[in-house]
């Protein structure tokens, strides 16, 4: 986001026009009214119990996730919930089976501890868990985004799942569930979490979860579903960090999704970005033609443009970027190249005229590159 400004095509923002602006300044008010002594003083690390309370019905009810309140970590969103997990679960040479293509935040949070990532292929299914198993049987952790794959959009097949699931159950592994688009899934109900799956390795699973995409950037605040006895060593390793999270947004938070306005929010934007995806992928094809393919993903809050054989996605993204344009170009999220060149796109922020400026933008950009 360039400069804190949302221009076209930066990822990870909402549809902040549609944000209950007015009901979360109500709760605000409301908070401050009643209790505005709790606000002022420090929870415990763990997050304000409210909270999490309304994390864990909420994770349960809408994600499948089994837990309790006290296995809910309130984060300053999930990278810092990764961060935890690779501070706490790995030692410096444990291996850690990593997507590939995949989210680099992750990637650098596990080789901060001084883990060895090893890139895994993702196909049509998600992790191929045949290759980790090939490479490194015996690593320490696998690194998975499930319910729409970071960044290549596919959503990991149930055989996936429970083949990720037999490994970790098996080699007493962790897997990193990170759900960050769970919600927003457009054919169909969402999925349920592999953590909340009837099965043995279910117990090794970490699930990550996020605000930051559901209500806005700003509120940088996430959570983490921890196995039955470790809240208290991640509340210790949290409190460690940046001791805690603002306590007031915690609490509005906790009313929002207690009173029911999350989730009828989350219902909202699930139905608009379906139809701002069909838009910028009309839109794509018009005024990009042939020069980047867009094809319509199935869930999630950002887009693949896919470039013809020899442009290079990272000149392209330079030139956009000099013409107020944000790509972010896929081969910056691999280890090794990609078999093919690609742009990654948020589409849901967007007004239409903002998308067709952009667009047409971004076609001028497409024929520099190729000049």
């Amino acid at each position: 986001m360039a400069r804190g400004r949302c221009v076209p095509f930066v990822l990870g923002v909402p549809a902040l026009d549609s944000f209950p602006v007015r009901t979360w300044a109500r709760l605000t008010a409301r908070q401050w009214r009643r209790n505005p002594r709790n606000l002022m003083l420090p929870d415990d690390g763990a997050g304000y119990r409210p909270l999490r309370e309304a994390i864990a019905e909420y994770a349960y009810t809408a994600r499948g996730v089994r837990c309790t309140a006290d296995q809910v970590i309130v984060t300053a969103g999930a990278i810092q919930g990764i961060a935890l997990a690779a501070r706490l679960l790995l030692d410096r040479g444990d291996q850690v089976w990593m997507e590939e293509p995949g989210f680099s935040p992750a990637r650098a949070a596990f080789t901060a501890v001084g883990a060895a990532v090893l890139p895994v292929p993702v196909d049509q299914e998600g992790l191929d868990v045949t290759f980790g198993l090939g490479v490194a049987p015996k690593a320490r952790m696998a690194f998975v985004t499930p319910s729409f794959q970071a960044p290549m959009g596919t959503i990991m097949s149930l055989a996936r799942r429970l083949a990720l699931l037999d490994w970790a159950a098996s080699a007493g592994s962790w897997v990193i569930e990170d759900d960050y688009n769970g919600e927003f899934r457009y054919d169909g109900r969402p999925l349920s979490s592999m953590q909340g799956l009837e099965h043995p390795g279910a117990g090794q699973v970490i699930y990550l979860g996020t605000f930051s995409k559901t209500i806005f950037p700003a509120l940088r605040l996430g959570y983490i579903v921890v196995p039955p006895g470790y809240g208290d060593a991640f509340s210790r390793a949290r409190l460690s960090m940046d001791r805690h999270s603002p306590v007031a947004e915690q609490a509005v938070l906790a009313d929002f999704i207690q009173e029911g306005h999350f989730a009828r929010h989350v219902r909202a934007m699930r139905r608009l970005y379906q139809e701002r995806q069909e838009r910028f992928v009309a839109l794509a094809r018009r005024e990009l033609g042939d020069s980047m393919i867009v094809e319509p993903a199935p869930s999630g809050m950002r887009l693949l443009g896919w470039l013809p054989p020899g442009v290079s996605d990272v000149r392209v993204a330079d030139l956009a970027a000099s013409r107020g344009i944000d790509v972010l170009p896929l081969s910056r999220l691999c280890l090794s190249r990609p078999p093919r060149n690609a742009l990654l796109l948020g589409y849901v922020p967007f007004s239409h005229s903002e998308t067709e400026r952009g667009l047409r933008t971004l076609a001028q950009c497409l024929r520099s590159s190729e000049a």
